[in-house]
This record gives C-alpha cells, structure tokens and sequence, in this order.
C-alpha cells in the first residue's frame, strides 16, 4: 500500500533526482515540479543554460520522472521570482547591502509555490533535495544540519516556518554526497551520478553580480562612480567605482594601494562612501538582527550561548543573544570577521536551528 502523495520539487540534478528515487523507494506516491524562474535567452546567457532554471535542466527532470513513472508538472513563475527574488537581490546591493538570494527563494518561492501546487495536487507533503533533517520534539518540527557537513544546507532554511516544516520532507538528510552519487550509479543513472554541481546563484550563471546589475541598471557606474574611499579615521584615500559594486571583506579589485592589504570594512550606501581598513579593522563582537524567525524553540533562549553563523561557509562562533522588541542583539564572546548586513545569522544548539534573521 502507498503511503502519502508528495509533490517532490525537481531541478534536473543529482540531489533533487535521488530524493524522488528514495521516496519511491519507500513507498510514496509522487508528482514532480520543476520551476522555470529565469530566462536565460534575454538574459544573454543562452550559452550557459547550466543552471537549474535552464531549459536543459527542465527537461532532465521532466524525463527522470516519466522514467521513473510519476506525472512531472512545469511552473513558469517567471514573474513572481522576477518580483520576490531578482529584485530583492538588486534593491539589497542599492541599498549597501550583500543579499542572499537563496534564502529568500526558499521562504518565498519553494515553499511559497511549491506548497500551493502541492495544495492544488492534493499532496501532503512537499520533498526537495536539501541535506537536512527535519523531527518532531516538544510539539515543534526541529530542523536539523544534514549529516554531511560539507554539504548541510539547514543555514539557507532558517526562515522556514512550522507549518513549512510541517508538510516537507528531506530525504537525503541521513546521506552524505558520495552515498548519493552511488545510489543514483546502482539505481542505473550512471550519467546522473557523474553529473558536476552548479555553485552559482541561479540567475547569475558566470558568478559576476556587479555585471548582472550592469545589464538591469546601465547607468549605475556613472551614477555613482567617484565616491569617497575612507580611512577608518574618516579621511578620503580616493576614489570608487560606486558603493553598489562592493562587499564587506573585499580585498581584490579595490584599485587602490596603500602599502598593506586594504579590505573594505563599511559601506555607506546614503553618501556612497567605502571604508577601507586593515584585516584586523574587519574584527567585530557585537550585531544586530532583523527579522527573527524561531525554529526550535517559541522564544530566544536566555542568557545561554549559541552557535551563530554569518554566512554558509562560517564555521560559527558562540555568542549571547538578547532580544529586543524586533530584534535580536547578538554579542560574540571572541571577535567574528566581516560581519555583512544583508547576510543571514543562523543560531544553533548543537546540530539544531534555533532560529534565524537578517544582519542589519
């Protein structure tokens, strides 16, 4: 007997391809859906269709399904990601901030569209391809890093909310890498388990962010090249090509020497100036964060230090985390590098998401 129907979300890639496999596997009944997000052809990137919003990737996952034999839908919302997504991620560098995209594609896309065709499809549940792990403890869903570390993705999903965590199920959680790549090869998808990793954002498939704002805003480096380079003391060094084309921790293309490694330790998007210090200047033990979304627990743990990550490669450091009325004050207990407003803070208890927000 088939256990519960899932709406298994499917880009064309290993990971997304060996959950459907596992589901099946264990018995469910599936549909597929593979989003088109982005159009690579008026992006001009029609020779990188490489991404798992390219057409190629569509079709992989339209034909792994038909072979494994469940219905394969296709959603073109273009127009939503376009809103919700693509021009989050510009107003967030016009705004001197370094923007995540995937989380926000997460909360709002993946678990926003996902969960309503699964609602029109009659599924449970929706399954997608992340390493983690979701259990149910104290009449909460935790969510958990995946067993591989190298490939945990639980930082990307903080701002998943109960009844997200509710209804998904992540199938490769108890997997590490090399254990997927060889079900898919046993399973008769040699081609599949070979098949190399994208690392870029979706949409910006050359990895080149202060281009892809050049193609939307074609004026942007005449509207704001010439600003102010700083000293960490206030005092102007020189000249930049505008505060949207930088990031917190930039040392290379400053185009500017100083006579010791410069990194960039502040922007200031109001009156497009750039500070530039020393690696030490990038040194900090105290932020602030917006946006809290709680995982584990209904409220911030008191007084007890946390694990916080400030960005997904960031091995996590601990810290005090104190809240306020919309927000949450964080204090590390040794100084953190390049602490980047726009980026997530995800707080853990061991392998558990307590909760997550924005770096202000």
């Amino acid at each position: 007997m088939k256990k519960e129907k899932v709406l298994v979300a499917m880009s064309g890639g290993i990971d997304s391809s060996v959950a459907a496999i596992l589901l099946l596997e264990q018995g469910y009944e599936l549909e597929g859906v593979t989003f088109r997000t982005w159009d690579y052809i008026s992006s001009g990137c029609l020779e990188k269709q490489t991404g798992c919003c390219s057409v190629d990737s569509i079709m992989e996952a339209k034909h792994l399904a038909e072979k494994l034999g469940f219905p394969h839908h296709i959603l073109d919302i273009r127009n939503t990601f376009e809103k919700e997504v693509i021009q989050n991620f510009v107003d967030e560098y016009l705004s001197g901030r370094t923007p995540n995209p995937c989380v926000v594609c997460n909360s709002h896309i993946k678990w926003g569209k996902i969960l309503e065709k699964a609602d029109e499809l009659n599924c449970k549940y929706i399954a997608t391809g992340h390493y983690a792990r979701i259990r149910q403890e104290n009449s909460r869903f935790v969510l958990s890093k995946g067993v591989d570390s190298i490939k945990d993705q639980s930082y990307f999903l903080w701002n998943l909310t109960q009844e997200n965590l509710s209804r998904t199920l992540f199938p490769l959680g108890e997997y590490n890498k090399d254990e997927i790549r060889k079900i898919a090869a046993e399973r008769g998808f040699v081609k599949l388990s070979e098949k190399r990793e994208s690392q870029e954002i979706c949409f910006i498939p050359d990895n080149d962010y202060r281009k892809f704002l050049l193609e939307r805003l074609p004026d942007l480096k005449e509207k704001y090249k010439g600003g102010k380079y700083l000293s960490t003391d206030g005092k102007q060094i020189g000249t930049h090509e505008g505060f949207p084309f930088y990031t917190i921790g930039q040392r290379k293309g400053l185009g500017i020497a100083l006579g010791f490694p410069a990194f960039v330790t502040k922007i200031d998007a109001e009156n497009n100036q750039i500070t530039i210090g020393t690696r030490e200047d990038l040194d900090d033990t105290e932020m602030k964060v917006r946006d809290i979304n709680l995982i584990k627990y209904d409220s911030l743990p008191s007084k007890q230090n946390v694990l916080v990550k400030i960005r997904y490669r960031n091995e996590g450091s601990l810290a005090e985390i104190t809240s306020k009325d919309n927000y949450a004050e964080i204090r590390f207990i040794n100084p953190v590098s390049a602490i980047t407003p726009g980026q997530s803070a995800v707080f853990y208890e061991n392998d558990d998401v307590i909760g997550g927000g924005i770096i202000v």
